[in-house]
């Protein structure tokens, strides 16, 4: 039989590879008489071809005739007098044409500046587009010295493993909490039984210059930033790449230091703003701002303005990302006879795939779910000939051909709303204290929103979902004195109704199994604590601490399981049932002989102690009989032959009393 070609060519490999193995190592130096003839031409030609070539500029200059002139000024000072006042313009010009630039002077070097901030790369037309230089950077620029200095090797840093507390076998989440008054910070282990210490500090961080990241099993200081924050974000991506400080103390005209972009790798600032509205997209890939009648779009890592323009939107009110893609809605409010309007856009295309007329509009807020499968926009109205305000839920479905819309309409006064994370559920709850109600509404995907339950008569001006989804706890925080309602939407039944008296903040932990309820010092003053409690509000720990600021969970990060994995779990949810229900027992029983054996050594180490204080006693005897002249004091009945009895009476009272008052 023949052997095919490719499995005879694997063969001879083979082969190859064993005889060189047996073989020693062939060396692949060159001879020291070598000489190199190779010049770069021939060994990096298609490297060579895009280097940057020498040129006097012709190519860049774009030629306007005297015919053209006088609307090109015109054009660009109307652009540019938007900065500032223009004091003076000057045109190179050679027969009747410009030579391709123009000097502008304003009346302020501020304005200059933001002429340059706000207008390099702005497109006149597809064609052309304008670049923008201070006169002082032409200084700045030619003056570059020449010899370029290899920037330091930098050492690598190994900061351990950053995710740790995810190999606990007992899979226990982490919590961090601020006490006396901000001045000491404490890492926890979330036990059902006690809070297991992982950490405390005093004065965790310096705040007076700013704040620092810390990370690994010990919580070393892995980076600082300098900027004297209110405010602290950052990028949920995959791996946290930027972080965002917010301080109005350090802003200029000038300098905008308001808001800064750090690299959290490298500690360096990538870019800063002044006070504007500020959000990330959901995969950290862009960023947005908003200033009056703009909306710009930034990418990471040039921080650079995408496509090199804004968007400019008339009045726009307010924007948000979605949870699930790079899309962005915002919404502009009425203008004489056009109507509000809420946009769907897509990014980086700029593609609006939605947009909503809306009229008789007071205020819209934008209510993500948080899969991005939902957009509701709420919207207070005022209808033709009625008083007062009605509210509409315009719910998008943003996972179907063309968006479509369902509205929901509410006539009551709307006190919160939220979405269930995970699912196409919603809660709202309306009304007027005491008459306070809270609805659950299902979006189906035939069309249609059905109302599923409504309790009345609630204590509650919060609603707080489940991480994980169905459950969900309403709460009546601050002046409606800590009244606590745990929720399964699954069926709608109110679990269990408890209080937290003077409660101002509710936190679940990731997995959704427990919730914590606590009153904090910067909201009231006494009765500092928090608390602990399972989904269906079983209360397991009250936990005070002296001057209670804060708590708040650890983030985990995104499952690595895929959603066949998740499926077969909950396939065979039983059978790990039986396995978590054998290992809470054996934790029980070894809770019960830890304690046994604890209160067995607090008896050893006591008994120990009352040997050697009778051991000392016993040594110290005839020292006793010497300071007491003999006598034996150690036992009450010692020396009774020398004991002399001696009677002595105490005059107390005498009255007397006639018997006629006896009468």
């Amino acid at each position: 039989s023949t052997i095919p070609a490719r499995q005879m060519q694997d063969m001879v490999n083979l082969a190859a590879e064993s005889k060189f193995d047996e073989e020693e190592e062939p060396s692949f130096s060159d001879p020291e008489d070598f000489v190199d003839d190779i010049d770069d031409e021939e060994l990096l030609d298609y490297v060579l071809r895009e280097r940057p070539l020498e040129a006097d500029g012709i190519d860049s200059v774009v030629m306007v005739g005297p015919e053209r002139l006088k609307k090109l000024k015109n054009v660009i000072h109307k652009i540019f007098s938007k900065f500032g006042k223009i004091t003076n313009e000057f045109y190179a010009e050679v027969a009747g044409t410009t030579k391709g630039y123009v000097f502008l002077e304003y009346v302020s070097p501020n304005q200059a500046l933001e002429a340059v901030k706000n207008a390099d790369g702005y497109k006149l037309d597809k064609q052309h587009t304008f670049r923008l230089n201070l006169f002082t950077d032409f200084d700045k620029y030619m003056n570059i010295s020449n010899p370029w200095e290899t920037p330091e090797k930098q050492q690598f840093k190994d900061f351990g493993n950053m995710r740790h507390w995810l190999e606990d076998p007992d899979c226990r989440d982490q919590y961090s909490v601020i006490y006396e008054s901000g001045e000491r910070t404490a890492i926890f282990s979330n036990d059902p039984k006690e809070p297991i210490l992982v950490e405390e500090r005093a004065r965790w961080t310096e705040t007076y210059w700013g704040i620092a990241l810390w990370a690994g099993e010990k919580f070393k200081q892995i980076q600082r930033f300098s900027h004297q924050v209110t405010h602290v974000n950052n990028t949920l991506t995959m791996f946290v790449r930027y972080v965002v400080t917010f301080s109005p103390l350090m802003d200029t005209k000038e300098d905008s230091q308001a808001i800064i972009i750090w690299d959290i790798l490298t500690g360096q600032k990538k870019r800063g703003f002044h006070c504007e509205r500020f959000r990330w997209s959901q995969d950290g890939k862009f960023f947005a701002r908003m200033t009056q009648d703009t909306l710009s779009i930034y990418e990471t890592p040039s921080m650079g303005l995408l496509d090199k323009k804004s968007l400019k939107i008339s009045g726009i009110k307010d924007f948000s990302w979605s949870p699930g893609d790079n899309i962005i809605a915002f919404w502009v409010p009425e203008d004489k006879d056009i109507p509000a309007r809420v946009t769907l856009m897509q990014f980086p295309s700029r593609l609006e795939i939605r947009v909503r007329n809306l009229f008789n509009v007071v205020d819209c807020k934008l209510h993500w779910q948080r899969q991005g499968d939902y957009l509701c926009v709420k919207v207070d109205r005022t209808p033709r000939g009625t008083q007062g305000v009605v509210t509409n839920f315009e719910i998008f479905r943003m996972r179907e051909k063309q968006v479509p819309v369902d509205v929901v309409e509410m006539k009551e006064s709307i006190i919160a709303f939220a979405w269930e994370p995970n699912g196409s559920k919603f809660a709202v709850l309306h009304g007027e204290s005491p008459r306070i109600n809270a609805s659950f509404y299902h979006v189906k995907s035939n069309g249609k929103i059905d109302l599923i339950k409504m309790f009345d008569k609630q204590q509650a001006n919060s609603i707080f979902w489940s991480p994980q989804g169905q459950f969900l706890v309403l709460a009546g925080l601050r002046s409606m004195n800590g009244a606590l309602a745990f929720v399964d939407t699954s069926d709608c039944t109110i679990m269990y109704i408890a209080e937290h008296y003077m409660a101002s903040d509710v936190e679940w932990d990731p997995t959704g199994r427990y919730v914590v309820t606590s009153v904090s010092w910067w909201s009231h003053k006494v009765d500092n604590a928090y608390w602990l409690w399972t989904f269906q509000g079983r209360l397991l720990q009250k936990n005070n601490k002296d001057r209670f600021c804060q708590l708040l969970w650890r983030p985990c990060p995104p499952t690595l399981l895929g959603q066949e994995q998740i499926k077969a779990i909950k396939k065979d949810l039983k059978k790990y049932s039986k396995i978590f229900e054998q290992k809470d027992r054996l934790s029980q029983s070894k809770a019960s002989k830890e304690l046994v054996d604890k209160r067995r050594l607090m008896m050893e180490e006591y008994s120990r102690y009352k040997d050697s204080a009778i051991q000392l006693y016993n040594q110290q005897r005839e020292l006793r009989l010497e300071l007491r002249g003999g006598v034996d004091t150690d036992e009450l009945d010692s020396n009774v032959e020398d004991w002399e009895e001696e009677t002595i009476e105490f005059f107390i009272s005498e009255e007397i009393i006639p018997l006629r008052d006896l009468e």
